[in-house]
């Protein structure tokens, strides 16, 4: 300090130097220097309130660096808006609590809709109410009939509610019937929605005849995700009727139905809901994409378009999904969510919509007009003129772009934070690849873990689990093991568990189930209950697969027995422990391929997880069903898998670099005179399609007129004997279809196996939903080989499993051997003895 006012005086006592001030007039000129310049400028302009511009954020920073980069465009004064039309009409219902017998209406699916075709200003009172009928036997799970057996029976069923429903009546249509010996004073049927009883009847028809309640559903009961019970109470004495006799039951009829009256809401598009509304987890008819054809198909195209599928797959999971292309916005369905993909000199149409950033020529320009530049991506929203179906454009005026705009909506962690109507992507963080053997919903790589490192039905960790009754529901979760697992002896669990005092412990016990099989269990042993007891179970090597479901039952019986066969039950309980649980597992990474069955979790093409280490290869001038099967086997990858990324590339025939035809696992997609890997069908012992419609297995030759069956095989790469190549084909287009069909539906898809699969269309079903549609025949020639990752020890022990034929001969070998090393010693010692 002393210092600094040395230099004060000597600066002030300078020749020359305007002002002679002392040290203490330097020190007041310094203090109304910071008021004028923090407090007088600010008070000039108004600022006082305002925070200080100087010391903005690195946010700020970088939305300063955008603008000054590229100049937004005006915002729009009003979001493009949705407004999805509502289905066709269905018949309406009578109000009655015992109405006649109705004709089932046709699901809604198969039902015919049409475009809301209300001017945009309408008000939501002013519209009619749109109706919608959801059928029971659209559940897997019905079948031909919902049976309630036993003195007192419960069923449910699950169901959502759309997110643009308006919801302004909801009615249950209840078809039933009943054995003819129950007694009506003491039974009767309830329904029941999210736990809320909304109706019942009494159980009274004579000689089994159908009858039908309708009961209307509280709307304020009605969530995203529902449930309806039909509960049976049911009783063929006055005083007393054995649960187990045949004669108490009722069936509901799989034609009951829901019917929901609504108003479709309009739906301001933006970004921050995405994937909403292009695809709605809780839709009640299957999500539709459509997707418009570049006029110039090119490598970027393919690969954008390949990732934005599997992605779409991914949140898909097991929902359905219907995709197709059309040729312009006339062609679009209700229901059809439009997916514009490409620079605009690829899709023309671009220039025919309102869009945020305006398209001039071939180049997308911002609010200077001034194009951008070809490696930003540009994500739009928009909507049809009457706002029928939505619009998503992922654009940019260069490839580079475009793949930096689908990347973005791919992954997860990027596509949080978008908003807006309109997303320019300057910068992606590359997301490193995981592990081959990190799979999500298979079992940890560790071979020791505890219960919590699984997950659940929720995908969420597993925590400790409460059942209760003497008839609980087992405790099941996925045991999935990872597809080139191979496990030896030794594998064991260790089960902690407790339950209630108030069992029985002569006929009560815990199992372990690994696929129905029981692997373990053990007798309760305490008549006080149990904090904590363990079992340890030997987990057989043979039953651990890819598609394994874990169960633990309790087998509870009460102490005392109730009155009339009915059991106080709910006392009773018993509880897995998730942390004190623990796996220890004995395995090695070896697989054989080719092995289709492989496929049906994936394996090898979703390995990694992100799909880099697929590529599909389409012919040079696809075909619209080509693209179609592409697109399928994009999706089926998408649903299979779970990353943070999609890395899947697709190439046509004469793109495809030499490095990835080496490194990775190949698909090809095209018909048989298009196909991109000749060398799939040119095995010796192996199924193979020759030229004029000939077919060749083995020795034999055959030549079909026409040849409409498709074809999906299996064989080891060419150029990588630790890679496979997949063929997905046919003689003709109609052929390549039935492919596209089984990648699409899964209950064809979960019956292939082997390493090929010819598969053949019934001309007469009537829908691919037809559990006659196609006939899968499964072939299995190829040689298969087999892929380790293993020590020399277990590489030693697994040769000698796979041929134990050469152990004995192994055995015989060394015996002869050291028989004759023992003969010679003893001649060599007789010699010396002589």
């Amino acid at each position: 300090m002393k210092r600094f006012f040395h230099r004060l005086r000597h600066l002030s006592r300078s020749p020359g130097y305007p002002l002679n001030l002392t040290p203490l007039g330097w020190l007041l000129l310094l203090c109304c220097s910071v008021f004028i310049t923090g407090f007088g400028i600010p008070l000039l302009h108004g600022q006082w309130n305002e925070p200080a511009i100087a010391q903005s954020t690195n946010v700020q920073k970088q939305e300063d660096q955008v603008i000054r980069d590229f100049t937004l465009p005006k915002a729009p004064s009003e979001a493009p808006v949705y407004r999805p039309a509502p289905p066709a009409e269905a018949p309406a219902q009578p109000d009655s609590a015992q109405p006649a017998p109705v004709t089932p209406a046709p699901a809604p699916a198969k039902a015919e809709v049409k475009p809301n075709t209300k001017p945009s200003g309408a008000s939501a009172s002013k519209t009619p109410a749109s109706q919608y009928v959801l059928e029971f036997n659209r559940s897997p799970i019905v079948g031909n009939r919902l049976r309630l057996q036993g003195t007192y029976a419960e069923r449910q069923l699950a169901f959502t509610r759309p997110r643009n429903w308006s919801l302004q009546s909801a009615k249950a249509l209840i078809r039933f019937q009943h054995s003819p010996a129950l007694l009506a004073t003491r039974s009767n049927l309830t329904v029941r929605v999210n736990g809320t009883s909304v109706g019942s009847t009494a159980l009274n028809r004579k000689q089994s005849q159908i009858g039908q309640v309708l009961v209307d559903i509280p709307t304020n009961l009605i969530q995203d995700t529902n449930d309806i019970a039909i509960v049976a109470q049911q009783n063929v004495d006055a005083k007393c009727s054995n649960p187990a006799d045949p004669a108490l039951w009722t069936e509901v009829l799989p034609d009951s139905k829901l019917l929901f009256s609504y108003q479709p809401q309009p739906i301001p598009l933006d970004l921050s809901r995405f994937p909403y509304p292009f695809f709605d987890s809780l839709s009640l008819d299957a999500n539709r994409i459509a997707y418009i054809r570049p006029a110039m198909m090119s490598e970027s195209w393919l690969t954008a378009t390949g990732r934005f599928q599997a992605a779409m797959g991914r949140l898909a999971d097991f929902r359905p999904l219907n995709t197709r292309f059309v040729k312009s916005v006339d062609d679009l369905q209700w229901n059809d969510r439009l997916v514009i993909l490409g620079t605009p000199a690829e899709q023309p149409l671009l220039k025919t919509l309102k869009l945020p950033f305006a398209v001039s020529g071939n180049q997308i320009i911002d609010g200077a007009k001034n194009a951008l530049p070809g490696d930003v991506g540009v994500l739009m929203l928009a909507a049809t003129p009457k706002g029928g179906n939505p619009i998503l454009i992922v654009t940019g005026n260069g490839a580079d772009g475009v793949a930096k705009a689908a990347q973005f909506l791919v992954q997860p962690t990027n596509r949080r934070i978008g908003a807006g109507q309109a997303i320019l992507v300057d910068n992606l963080d590359d997301v490193p690849t995981p592990s081959a053997r990190q799979w999500e919903r298979a079992l940890p790589d560790a071979n020791e873990f505890k219960l919590s490192a699984l997950k659940g039905a929720d995908q969420e960790p597993f925590q400790d689990t409460t059942v209760r009754g003497a008839s609980a529901p087992p405790v099941e979760l996925n045991f999935r093991a990872l597809p080139d697992d191979h496990f030896t002896r030794g594998s064991s669990m260790e089960l902690v568990y407790s339950y209630s005092p108030q069992v029985n412990p002569r006929t009560s016990a815990v199992e372990v189930l690994l696929d129905g099989v029981v692997v373990g269990g053990k007798r309760l042993t305490s008549e006080t209950g149990a904090s904590r007891e363990s079992l340890n179970v030997n987990l057989p090597e043979n039953l651990i697969t890819p598609t394994s479901k874990l169960a633990i039952a309790f087998r509870l019986t009460a102490r005392e027995q109730g009155q009339c066969g009915v059991v106080t039950d709910q006392q009773l309980w018993g509880t897995v422990h998730a942390n004190d649980t623990r796996f220890k597992l004995k395995r090695d990474s070896s697989v054989q391929l080719p092995d289709l069955k492989l496929l049906q979790v994936g394996y090898p093409f979703a390995a990694p997880q992100d799909l880099s280490g697929t590529a599909i290869v389409v012919p040079d001038s696809p075909s619209e069903t080509e693209l179609l099967t592409m697109l399928a086997f994009s999706e089926r990858l998408g649903r299979l898998s779970q990353a943070e990324s999609v890395k899947l590339d697709v190439y046509t025939t004469g793109t495809l670099p030499d490095d990835v035809r080496k490194q990775r696992h190949l698909v090809g997609v095209g018909t048989r005179d298009k196909f991109p890997f000749t060398e799939a069908f040119d095995t010796k012992q192996g199924f193979s399609l020759g030229s004029v419609f000939s077919r060749l297995w083995q020795q034999q030759k055959i030549q079909t007129l026409p040849d409409k069956g498709g074809v999906i095989k299996e064989v080891m790469s060419p150029w990588n004997d630790k890679r496979t190549v997949l063929a997905l084909s046919g003689q003709q287009a109609s052929g390549l279809s039935t492919v596209k069909d089984v990648l699409n539906q899964d209950p064809w898809f979960f019956q292939v196996k082997g390493d090929t699969v010819l598969i053949s269309a019934n001309a007469q079903a009537a829908s691919v939903f037809d559990s006659n549609a196609y006939q899968l025949e499964s072939l299995q020639q190829e040689p298969q080989r087999r892929i380790a990752q293993t020590n020399l020890l277990a590489a030693s022990s697994r040769f000698l499993q796979d041929n134990w034929f050469l152990l004995p001969t192994g055995i015989v070998m060394v015996c002869l051997l050291l028989y004759g090393i023992v003969q010679l010693y003893i001649k060599r010692l007789e010699g010396e003895k002589k």
